[in-house]
């Protein structure tokens, strides 16, 4: 009995039978290298491969040692770029560069001038505090390039001067001849030219999960990335089988290369949330400008001194900031992510975190996000008829489907993990695996009393793979074969009946192949399955064999998807398949998920230059995009984008780093993707579900709203202290309230009550609503009207607790010490304002919030402290206030929150009267 060959003795062929193995190489022949290879005009995967030999000017026996130093000095290293790492004291002075950190800078500096150094101390701090949030954040930015270069190769098998030696992997260059083994990474970019039964996993380039066979034939030029199976991409894994290949194309200039420069040049645009705070910002710090100019002009015609002024002008700086927004929303945003993670979404980016609820299309990726990542037996076709697999039931004692259960079984080189073992192997085969597992009797044992005696490995050639067993009968084998359907169809010549073996005619043979047609159409991937028993173990393997039947396999849609998609549809949200598989196989996906009814429209990726040029919308109607390379996929989010659309983009593998450092926010797989996606995206799913996705969106929009809600509440509360400082320079009155007080009221109400905003747990409808226009100011006329109407309120009371105390014959500690107390209670019941138009006045999200409450009790406390502990007391310019002080501030503080809650409750009224 032979023993059983394996790809690694199965023999090679010699160096003299190889094309070009005689021809010298001479350097004047070697093209100029392009964007694309060291080939010029050549395209490799359509050119044979003695021609590519001759063209790099190489042969089978490799470079000279000498030849392949100076081609390096030509074509440099082969190693991807590697992209420059921003250096510390520049993401810090970033931070500086900040048209409100100017403001509060110059009114320090303007302190500090004057001999105010409290003051000028206190905003630094406000500075600093700011500074470090801001530079914390961006120190932590993604670094794709680096996780793209953990996947370079430390060595490499080559030939040269005629001999096979191991030579790091760097040193390759165009025209060295690599040895390729089963397990091994591919390099650098190389033309197949010697393969035997040679498959590769390029799942990282490509995204589907199926190794591909490889062979030295030439395929069409242009060919699309998954179907240039000629070629060797970098960084894929040699799955099976052995070859050779010459280096066509090294470091940037291969497939991974041009992935990461594309990733490199693809930056985010900043997110909704940052767009709007900086406009925010810089309105602010003009208004705050010109209004100081203003005043200050007013003042100084009016005769006033001009140390009064300066300290007005620091005072209204400090006073239109507000200070704490920053921290505020960095918090929120924070606690927004931790709420993520607890649903399984880990944001990386926190203006992601926003940038969700303001998503106005999902693009997303087929294989692991919609569906399982898990092939699945799902459909059989035997001589009795079509089967689905799960009617059939573990106790089938069809005699035909275990016969074609075992052919799969022992045609199959996976196994299964035992107890907490792992799986290994092609996923088709473990799914073959498990399903035979149903079907059968302990596989194991079946194994055990047929011993595998010899294997013929899948071959690109034949496209189908043999096992031999021992009957142990004493003399006869049984051979098991499957693959391609019509490979395996056409070496058929009796097919499996339960009445026994008849002969398969050309007739016969044409409906088979309909059959595997008709699968196929159905967006599954379909075997053939075969048997013949001969008395030696070493017959040729694939001849006059018994067709036992077909398998359909698919990666099934997960099962809570499609009530996610109706959930997007619901919240306006379109929801667009992109994918590198084939296109029947992504519709058959769509169409159990939901996507696009029951005619999806299909747009594929050698299709998309043609419509996009055509300027009429219709790649914003497609709902698949199949067939995609990965500048196809960065090109189209970029589409969406200049179409105004907020794009989250999902993936897993190399191939989509780039797109998903373009998308407003990419989302990337946490248990099947690459550190390449990972480190590339905004936020990565912990569960690779889909629907994760749509609670991470429901939770953004919560944060957005929230965060509108305590922006209007800091500008309300900052614009009545604008307007205090304001009016006191307009007209005899001294100054109410003092710049280090204003510094110490905000950051103690723009912190704290906010923060208890950005805690509310939102509106049930919030995912009933289409998304926010991102085009649309976060604060509208009619938002800036209330704004303007409640600061006017507050500014009144505080004025009248002035006017009230100088009455009263308060000394001007004594007054300043009322207005203070007045404002700061103002701002701080100012917070049961938040509440939405239509909320009930008593019960609403704020008075139900417990944050709310308990920052409320914080902030008294606080208060308490700066009236009577001296040290601070005295800081701050106050006197301990009696009973007469409070007098004047508990009825004027609470007055405009009850003035404003009843024009809320009349208006409310109106509304309803005339509804």
């Amino acid at each position: 009995m032979p023993p059983a060959p394996t790809p690694e003795r199965t023999a090679r062929p010699s160096l003299e039978s190889m094309p070009g193995a005689a021809r010298p190489a001479k350097a004047s022949q070697i093209a100029p290298i392009d964007a694309r290879h060291a080939l010029g005009v050549m395209a490799p995967e359509a050119a044979t491969a003695e021609d590519v030999l001759a063209e790099l000017s190489t042969t089978v026996a490799g470079l000279s040692a000498t030849e392949a130093a100076s081609r390096r000095m030509r074509y440099g290293r082969n190693l991807l770029p590697g992209g420059k790492r921003a250096a510390i004291l520049t993401v810090l002075f970033h931070q500086f560069q900040s048209a409100v950190v100017y403001l509060l800078a110059a009114a320090a500096a303007l302190a500090a001038y004057f001999g105010e150094i409290e003051e000028a101390g206190a905003i630094g701090i406000v500075l600093l505090i700011n500074t470090t949030i801001g530079f914390a954040t961006e120190i932590r930015a993604v670094r794709s390039i680096e996780a793209l270069r953990k996947l370079e190769i430390h060595s490499a098998r080559v030939r040269r001067d005629g001999f096979t030696q191991v030579v790091p992997a760097a040193d390759l260059v165009p025209g060295d001849i690599v040895v390729l083994e089963a397990g091994d990474l591919v390099p650098a970019d190389l033309r197949v030219i010697e393969a035997a039964r040679l498959a590769v996993d390029e799942s990282t380039l490509t995204g589907e999960s199926v190794a591909v066979g490889k062979s030295p034939s030439a395929v069409k030029a242009g060919a699309r990335l998954g179907d240039r199976t000629s070629i060797a991409f970098k960084g894929t894994a040699i799955t099976g089988g052995n070859g050779t290949g010459v280096v066509i194309a090294t470091g940037p200039l291969t497939e991974l290369g041009r992935i990461a420069q594309l990733t490199a040049a693809a930056e985010p645009d900043p997110s909704p949330l940052e767009r709007q705070l900086s406009r925010l910002s810089n309105q602010l710090l003009w208004a705050t400008l010109a209004l100081a100019v203003i005043l200050i002009a007013i003042g100084l015609a009016a005769g006033k001194e001009p140390f009064l002024l300066v300290e007005a002008a620091i005072a209204l700086a400090v006073a239109a900031v507000p200070e704490g927004l920053p921290i505020v929303a960095t918090l929120a945003l924070a606690r927004g992510m931790w709420r993520m993670v607890r649903r399984n979404a880990l944001v990386e980016r926190l203006p992601a975190v926003e940038t969700l609820g303001a998503t106005t299309v999902i693009l997303t990726d087929k294989t692991g996000t919609l569906t399982e990542n898990r092939m699945t037996v799902r459909r059989l076709w035997l001589a009795s008829g079509e089967l689905d697999l799960s009617a059939a039931g573990s106790e089938s004692d069809d005699p035909v489907l275990r016969r074609l259960f075992r052919t799969a079984v022992f045609c199959n080189t996976a196994s299964l993990g035992a107890g907490s073992g792992a799986d290994s192997g092609d996923a088709m085969e473990l799914a073959l695996l498990r399903a035979g597992r149903a079907i059968l009797d302990p596989i194991d044992d079946l194994l055990a009393e047929h011993p595998r005696v010899y294997l013929h490995p899948f071959d690109v050639g034949t496209r189908m793979m043999a096992t031999v067993h021992d009957r142990r009968d004493g003399g006869s084998f049984d051979y098991e074969i499957k693959g391609a359907p019509e490979a395996v169809i056409s070496c058929a010549c009796r097919i499996a009946t339960n009445a026994g073996d008849l002969p398969l005619g050309e007739e016969a043979r044409a409906r088979w192949l309909w059959r595997a047609d008709e699968l196929g159409r159905r967006g599954l991937r379909v075997l053939a399955c075969a048997t013949k028993s001969s008395e030696v173990a070493d017959a040729p393997p694939f001849n006059d064999l018994v067709l036992l039947g077909l398998v359909g396999l698919e990666d099934p849609a997960r099962v809570d998807v499609p009530d996610a998609i109706r959930a997007c549809q619901e919240a306006g949200i379109r929801v667009t398949m992109v994918t590198g598989d084939h296109a029947v196989t992504a519709r058959s996906i769509a169409m159990a998920v939901g996507l696009g009814g029951s005619s999806p429209r299909i747009v594929e990726g050698a299709e998309l230059e043609a419509i996009a040029a055509r300027g009429d919308g219709a790649l914003f109607t497609a709902d698949i995009f199949a067939r995609v390379n990965p500048a196809e996929k960065l090109e189209l989010v970029r589409a969406y984008q200049a179409n105004g659309e907020i794009v989250a983009m999902t993936g897993d593998g190399v191939n989509d780093a780039p797109a998903l450092r373009q998308a407003d926010i990419g989302v990337a797989m946490g248990l099947h993707g690459t550190d390449v996606a990972r480190q590339a995206a905004a936020m990565v799913l912990l569960d690779d579900a889909f629907p994760t996705i749509v609670g991470a969106i429901r939770e953004g929009r919560i944060i957005f709203g929230n965060i509108r809600r305590f922006v209007a509440y800091l500008l309300s509360c900052n614009l009545s202290e604008v307007l205090v400082v304001g009016a006191a320079l307009l007209t005899t009155l001294p100054l109410p309230i003092l710049p280090l007080q204003i510094l110490f009221l905000n950051m103690l109400t723009d912190i704290f009550p906010a923060f208890a905003l950005a805690l509310g747990e939102g509106e049930d409808d919030v995912m009933r609503r289409p998304p926010r226009d991102p085009a649309r100011p976060m604060l509208g006329r009619g938002d800036w009207a209330r704004i303007a109407l409640q600061a006017a309120i507050m500014a009144a009371a505080t004025f009248c607790a002035m006017v009230v105390a100088l009455t009263a014959g308060f000394d001007p500690q004594a007054v300043t010490t009322a207005t203070f107390l007045t404002l700061a209670g103002a701002q701080l019941w100012h917070v049961f304002n938040m509440h939405g138009a239509r909320s009930r006045l008593l019960v609403n999200p704020v008075t139900t919030n417990r944050w709310v409450w308990a920052a409320l009790g914080l902030c008294v406390g606080l208060m308490a402290v700066a009236s009577y502990w001296p040290p601070l007391t005295t800081v701050l310019g106050l006197r301990q206030p009696d009973l007469g002080t409070w007098a004047i501030v508990l009825p004027l503080s609470l007055a405009p929150t009850m003035l404003m809650q009843a024009v809320m409750v009349l208006k409310g009224w109106r509304k309803n009267a005339t509804a």
